[in-house]
C-alpha cells in the first residue's frame, strides 16, 4: 500500500536528484544552479519541502516539492515558491495536500502568514483560502508602503498576482 508523506528536503539529501528532475520539469533551468538553490534547505528558512510516495519496499518517489523563505519585511510571514506536483500525478489532491502540509510547516515556525505568487493558479489558490493583496518583496529594500493588515506594497514590474492567507 503506497502512503504520501511531506517532509524537508535536506533531512532526506539522497532525494535532491529526483526533487531537481520534479521542478525541472515544470520550470527547466540547468541542474547545478537548480541542485545550489536545493542544497540550501535548513530548518529555518528557506525550506524545500518534498513530497513523496513511499512504497512497501520503503522506496520513496519524489512527487512534488514547495519551498518556504523568509521575508525580511514581514518578519511574521513566511513565502511559499516553486510548488509543483509531477505532471502524472496531478488532479489527485497532491497539491492541496503539498500546500496544507507547508503551512503546517510555516507555523511551526511561529510564523502567522503565508504569501505567495502566481501567474495562473489564482482560483487554485483561491479554493484554499488565499486572497489577493498588494506585492511585496520579498528580497528586502526600499517599501513604498506598510499597513496594519500586513500587506506591504512595493513598486515591482510583474504579472504576477500576490495572495496571502493568515494561518490559524
Amino acid at each position: 500500500m503506497e502512503r504520501f508523506e511531506v517532509f524537508p528536503l535536506h533531512r532526506n539529501k539522497h532525494l535532491i536528484k529526483q526533487c531537481c528532475a520534479v521542478i525541472n520539469s515544470e520550470w527547466p533551468r540547468s541542474e547545478m544552479a537548480r541542485l545550489h538553490s536545493l542544497e540550501a534547505s535548513c530548518d529555518t528558512l528557506p525550506t524545500s519541502l518534498i513530497l513523496v510516495k513511499k512504497e512497501e519496499d520503503d522506496f520513496k518517489a519524489v512527487l512534488g516539492h514547495s519551498k518556504i523563505t523568509p521575508i525580511p519585511s514581514i518578519p511574521d510571514g513566511g513565502f511559499i515558491e516553486t510548488v509543483v506536483i509531477i505532471n502524472h500525478h496531478r488532479g489527485q489532491g497532491l497539491g492541496k495536500y503539498l500546500m496544507y502540509k507547508t503551512e503546517e510547516y510555516i507555523k511551526t515556525l511561529g510564523l502567522n502568514f503565508a504569501y505567495l505568487s502566481t501567474i495562473d493558479k489564482q482560483e487554485f489558490y483561491s479554493k484554499l483560502g488565499y486572497i489577493q493583496c498588494q506585492p511585496i518583496s520579498i528580497y528586502g529594500g526600499c517599501l513604498s508602503s506598510i499597513n496594519k493588515s500586513n500587506m506591504v506594497s512595493v513598486i515591482l514590474p510583474s504579472r504576477k498576482t500576490f495572495m496571502k492567507k493568515k494561518l490559524t
